[in-house]
């Protein structure tokens, strides 16, 4: 019987690891199909604190890792596939074989949406990411794109323009999905150059690697075109990483768990923290701060248990 089972590597689910190996309750990390989380694809992390000269996602993923293990926590290149409920235990399915445990933290996080187009996993990090907070700074003064339509293409849009002396905002259709206020902020702006009825039909590296152009085609005219930008950022959305658990926890229509009083799920002894639950802030401080309230409420819980 594991005391706490936690899903997940990125900054909440080791965060979460590194507080309940501390408390000595000898936490299971599952790995998943994403080792590291997003920050995994990330390389310099700026936002991070304790970090001035800023640090590259992956070294940040393995500090908070060794420092986990170094507390007692285990760690297993393991999926979780199902969850069931017992009188006071919970059963995980782990690949072909069940798992009992007293706590479950789901950090799972959220799988950001990509266009499939070619040369995409070779460009995330190198001019192509999905998330203007965490790297809209590191282009100041050059050309930017941004593909989508809705409120958080509005947003990062928007926000791109502090720094990128041109956003260009690419959408299919000739109208954005986003909320009007959203969408006639992000229009009004001068900054922000609407291309529309155009979709992306390939990214344009240079000789070293980086993101040169972004290749659009007019759904109306058939034309292709180039835009020459440094960076290129795709805002069309991200799917929680929720599948095992539909149907068990509570998730709202977009399949982001629900946290009631806390990390506390609708069963007693799962928590939920970071992005698999956040779909507003999505940083890393935030996801590391849920997974330390994650911890910390399954202490507790386990608390109450009179667990030994």
């Amino acid at each position: 019987m594991e005391k706490v089972i936690i899903v997940g590597t990125g900054c909440s689910g080791l965060t979460a690891a590194i507080y309940a190996a501390r408390a000595n309750l000898s936490p299971l990390v599952l790995e998943g199909h994403e080792p590291g989380g997003q920050l995994s694809t990330t390389t310099l992390v700026e936002n991070f604190p304790g970090f001035p000269e800023g640090i590259n996602g992956p070294e940040l993923v393995m500090n908070m890792k060794s420092q986990a293990e170094r507390f007692g926590a285990r760690f297993r290149y393991s999926e979780i596939h199902d969850l069931e409920v017992n009188q006071g235990f919970l059963r995980v399915k782990i690949d072909e074989e069940w798992l009992e445990t007293r706590t479950l933290i789901v950090a799972s996080g959220a799988s950001a949406r990509w266009l499939g187009l070619p040369n995409e996993k070779c460009l995330v990090g190198h001019g192509l990411t999905s998330c203007a907070t965490c790297d809209g700074a590191f282009y100041r003064n050059v050309p930017v794109a941004v593909i989508g339509g809705g409120d958080s293409a509005a947003e990062e849009a928007t926000f791109l323009t502090r720094f990128a002396s041109k956003v260009y905002l690419v959408h299919r259709r000739d109208t954005l999905r986003a909320s009007k206020i959203m969408a006639d902020r992000a229009i009004a702006n001068p900054k922000v150059q609407p291309v529309w009825n155009s979709v992306p039909i390939g990214y344009l590296a240079d000789e070293l690697g980086e993101m040169r152009a972004l290749k659009i085609k007019n759904l109306e005219t058939g034309a292709e075109s180039e835009l020459e930008v440094k960076c290129v950022f795709v805002a069309i959305g991200h799917t929680p990483n929720t599948k095992p658990f539909k149907g068990k926890l509570d998730m709202d229509e977009n399949g982001y768990l629900l946290q009631r009083h806390g990390t506390k799920t609708n069963i007693p002894g799962v928590f939920a923290a970071g992005d698999v639950a956040d779909h507003v802030y999505r940083q890393a401080i935030t996801a590391a701060g849920q997974g330390c309230a994650a911890a910390l409420d399954a202490e507790k819980y386990l608390a109450g248990l009179n667990c030994e």
